[in-house]
């Protein structure tokens, strides 16, 4: 979805639409006027049969995360940072890979981990660094790029990439060449705060945008953060990559899209049934 300011918006449909099934939410973000989409984990799926979705509601496909271990283990996000597990990330880097082609994904989000207990911030960092070197050269010439995401300490505890300054170090460690930032506004303002100064600082590296509202992870406009600042920040500097829309919708998907006629300046179709 292209504001008429000339900001992009895509659906994850991890978050939105979840009033209907999964594989029908492909329709119904196209219906309410998206035209691209992403979602963290398409592994329960054929990737074939993601793609035929796509095709069949006009979408493309922004992002998919790397495969990530059970929630509540201690592989929850992934094993990147995780010493002598460097078989099964690569496993998991390759069936990324493998999907995000098929699907034609611009990003695949490798996850920084959550440190082992036992293990420094120093050892678990240049294993992750390690590991992404080895990614970073898995995906060149398939025309995917791999970001990386901080996220804060109430959310994802012992998270490695608690800062937007850490998981910045990870990408200008491999140069900057097949990597990037994917820089989550809602994470940004929860850990660190100074949201429009940290943007700005970070947007060179940045390839990708998430966002949603503190306190509660809803819609913009449902909480703390100065949307038309933010986005008047990323007009200024000519963003030219996605927005994903990554939040929980306080009461009802289509219903909650009002905010993007509000702040982003777009207006939002009807749903199927108010037409």
């Amino acid at each position: 979805m292209r504001a008429p300011n000339g900001l992009r918006f895509d659906a994850n449909l991890k978050w939105l639409f979840t009033e209907v099934p999964f594989e029908e939410r492909f329709d119904a973000a196209a219906a309410s006027g998206f035209t691209a989409v992403e979602y963290a984990d398409p592994y329960p799926y054929p990737a074939a049969r993601l793609r035929r979705r796509l095709d069949d509601a006009g979408l493309h496909q922004v992002l998919i995360n790397a495969p990530m271990g059970e929630p509540g283990s201690p592989e929850r996000a992934g094993v990147a940072c995780l010493p002598g597990r460097t078989d099964r990330f690569r496993t998991d880097l390759e069936r990324g890979l493998d999907y995000a082609v098929e699907l034609g994904s611009e990003f695949l989000h490798v996850l920084g981990g959550v440190r082992p207990s036992g293990v420094s911030h120093d050892r678990a960092f240049a294993t992750f660094v390690t590991n992404l070197a080895w990614a970073v050269e898995r995906a060149r010439g398939t025309g995917v790029c791999l970001v990386l995401e901080a996220q804060n300490g109430r959310d994802a505890p012992g998270f490695l990439l608690d800062t937007q300054a850490r998981a910045a170090a990870a990408v200008e460690a491999l140069g900057g060449n097949g990597i990037g930032l994917l820089l989550d506004l809602y994470h940004v303002q929860v850990q660190e705060g100074s949201l429009v100064s940290t943007l700005r600082e970070q947007l060179p590296r940045v390839r990708h945008i998430q966002i949603a509202d503190p306190p509660e992870r809803t819609e913009p406009g449902s909480g703390e953060i100065a949307w038309p600042r933010v986005f008047g920040t990323l007009l200024d500097a000519s963003y030219p990559g996605w927005i994903g829309c990554e939040y929980r919708p306080a009461n009802g998907t289509v219903n909650g899209l009002s905010w993007l006629a509000e702040h982003a300046g777009t207006a939002v179709p009807p749903a199927e049934g108010a037409r």
